[in-house]
């Protein structure tokens, strides 16, 4: 990547994000967040210029800044995405952490968090803005579809699939085969056995449904 970047969000994974970038030597050129308190202040030397929805920031973008949109809240991350669609035609760029292993025939969406250590294995399938912390595994033939968010240390089996917008805690196991469905949530620490439907809240070992 050639361009500096400008992060969208200045909390979360905002911090971790610029350190991915590090890793990786590019420049961030800054970051852009809506609350006004921030601005001005400085994360590591890289200084939060504006709103996100800076007219003269965004401009910059698509032409001489990439863009990564750093927000843990999935309707605020769509939100966002959108947002750069529309008025800048572009898509966020992948933040993928010099530590983290992906394997070569992996398949790899759009403006995705991996962070360090974690690891992508053989013909694995990960959608586009999916947020995967320290250390997690996907591990071969499994596929997450778009806005998945994996905690540190989970393991996703292979063959698993996980919904758009599903939530999966640290330290969470998801054994081979096993469907998560869409927005569904893993509570930390759980095994999960069995499928999960849609929306549904699960958590333990064995995983069971949360009412």
């Amino acid at each position: 990547m050639e361009k500096p970047v400008i992060i969208l969000g200045a909390k979360g994974i905002a911090h971790p994000a610029l350190e991915i970038f590090n890793s990786n030597r590019v420049i961030v050129y800054g970051f852009l967040d809506e609350d006004e308190k921030l601005h001005g202040t400085e994360i590591n030397t890289v200084t939060v210029l504006g709103k996100t929805e800076d007219e003269g920031f965004l401009k910059l973008i698509g032409h001489k800044c990439e863009a990564f949109v750093a927000v843990d809240d999935t309707k605020y991350r769509k939100f966002l995405v959108e947002m750069l669609l529309e008025i800048r035609k572009v898509q966020p760029v992948n933040a993928i952490h010099q530590t983290a292993y992906v394997s070569t025939d992996a398949g790899i969406g759009h403006g995705n968090f991996i962070n360090a250590q974690a690891t992508i294995g053989a013909g694995a399938v990960i959608g586009s803005h999916c947020i995967l912390h320290s250390g997690s595994i996907i591990d071969h033939l499994a596929k997450l579809g778009d806005f998945v968010q994996v905690g540190a240390g989970t393991i996703i089996n292979s063959e698993a699939t996980i919904g758009e917008g599903a939530f999966i805690g640290s330290g969470v196991t998801i054994v081979s085969g096993v469907t998560v469905g869409k927005n569904a949530r893993i509570g930390a620490g759980s095994v999960v056995i069995s499928s999960v439907g849609n929306g549904e809240t699960v958590f333990g070992n064995p995983a069971v449904k949360v009412k």
